[in-house]
This record gives structure tokens, sequence and C-alpha cells, in this order.
């Protein structure tokens, strides 16, 4: 289930640097997304925090949940700031889409 919640944060976390105009001419060049567009991915990725939250809690209980929810955002955000974004942007929204789905069939 850790893994699963490393793997919807990761996931958040591009949404949220998707959210973002400067990601976005990153990404896609200068066609950037329309702020609609940009406000539902910052949706998203809130939404996709508040799930790996309630993944955590529901493992570790109250206790250690959070504790383990902010080591699972450490890691997804190290990895997309300092090794995706830098090296091999263009991985971010396919790595994005799969990681979540490889974190739940190992939750299975």
């Amino acid at each position: 289930m850790m893994l699963l919640s490393l793997c919807v944060s990761f996931t958040a976390f591009a949404a949220l640097s998707l959210a973002m105009e400067k990601h976005q001419q990153d990404l896609h060049g200068r066609r950037a997304a329309l702020l609609l567009r940009r406000r539902s991915w910052s949706v998203l990725g809130w939404l996709l925090l508040a799930v790996a939250f309630g993944l955590c809690i529901g493992e570790h209980g109250w206790a250690m949940g959070p504790v383990v929810w902010l080591g699972t955002l450490t890691l997804s955000g190290i990895a997309l700031a300092f090794g995706l974004y830098p090296w091999k942007p263009h991985w971010v929204v396919p790595l994005a889409v799969l990681l979540p789905v490889i974190g739940l069939i190992a939750a299975i």
C-alpha cells in the first residue's frame, strides 16, 4: 500500500506541476494549456494528495500515517524535481499515468 501511496503522490505532484504555466511550456513548448485546463490539473493534484494521505492513514493509522505520507511526498517530489524535470521531462506524463496502475497492481 505504501508503494501505491508513493505512486499516487508522484502523479499528484506531476498534476500540480502541469498546473503551472512554466512547466506547461517546458513540456509542450510555446503552446501552454488554457487556464481552465491548468485549474483542472491543480484540483486533480490536490485530490490525489488527499487520496495518498487517506491511503497512508488507512494503512498505518493516525500515529504513523502522516509521517509515512510526508515521506512519500518527499520521495516523489525529489524524483520529479531533481530527477525527471532536469533530465527527462518528456517522461513525466507517461510515468504519471503508469505509476498508479503499477502501484495498484502491487497493492493487490
